[in-house]
């Protein structure tokens, strides 16, 4: 008898199924460029100045609907990555006062950074992070120690923000950190600095009542800045008493 061999046949699904893991980061590149033309202006001082009346006065008229639209602003600002959130932490200390303006800016900018850092895992960091341990080496051996350290090594990141904020959701995709250490440690480690910006928006009032400019110099004076470094030195003790460990091991 005779028997046809029967050939594997292409999974024609492949294809599509990776442009449609890939499209939440591909929209939000998108987003990012029309934004950055069209509206990177908004997101300024002299902006907010010139509408503080018409927020204040919207904020009076509809307050919950002023505190959604809010939280849904900062959001989107955050997914797709427009500089200015800095500009937005301090209007929320500006139209809320430091509580609830501080949960609103802590809400906001973690729900964004979540879904930053699940379109980026979905789209290419998955694929990426399997790669990286099928080639193996030392790249491979670093990217196991940041697994093992990722809870300190992304609260550190976090609580001093050096590297930018839109890298600090996009490369823990890369690495396979969890889901849920990356939002516990992006929830707790932007409380500090988000309570110091909402705490300098709520003056804001005064500054524009003044004639004044506001600037963000006041953030490298001491009784700012020397907080946090504490606050990131304490977070990073773990990992270094780790490393020192190892190498007596």
């Amino acid at each position: 008898m005779h028997m046809e061999k029967i050939m594997p046949q292409p999974d024609t699904n492949a294809a599509p199924s990776r442009w449609l893991r890939r499209l939440p980061i591909l929209l939000i590149l998108a987003g990012f460029a029309v934004a950055l033309i069209q509206f990177r202006d908004l997101l300024s001082f002299d902006a907010l100045a010139q509408n503080r009346e018409r927020l204040l006065a919207l904020r009076d008229a509809h307050f919950a609907l002023a505190s959604l639209a809010f939280i849904a602003v900062y959001t989107l600002v955050v997914v797709i990555s427009l500089p200015g959130a800095i500009i937005l932490s301090l209007t929320g200390g500006f139209l809320f006062g430091v509580f609830p303006g501080t949960a609103y800016n802590v809400i906001a900018a973690s729900i964004g950074a979540v879904i930053v850092f699940m379109s980026a895992r979905m789209g290419f960091g998955a694929d990426f992070a399997k790669g990286i341990e099928e080639r193996g080496g030392v790249v491979a051996r670093l990217q196991g120690q940041l697994r093992d350290n990722q809870l300190w090594v992304l609260l550190t990141m976090r609580l001093i923000p050096v590297v930018p904020f839109f890298v600090a959701n996009i490369l823990p995709a890369f690495v396979g950190v969890r889901l849920s250490t990356f939002a516990l440690t992006t929830v707790l480690g932007i409380i500090p600095a988000g309570v110091i910006y909402t705490s300098l928006g709520a003056g804001l009032g005064d500054v524009f009542a003044r004639g004044e400019v506001p600037h963000l110099n006041i953030l490298l004076q001491p009784q700012f800045g020397l907080p946090l470094l504490g606050l990131a030195v304490l977070a990073a003790l773990p990992l270094v008493i780790k490393l020192f460990q190892r190498k007596e091991d």
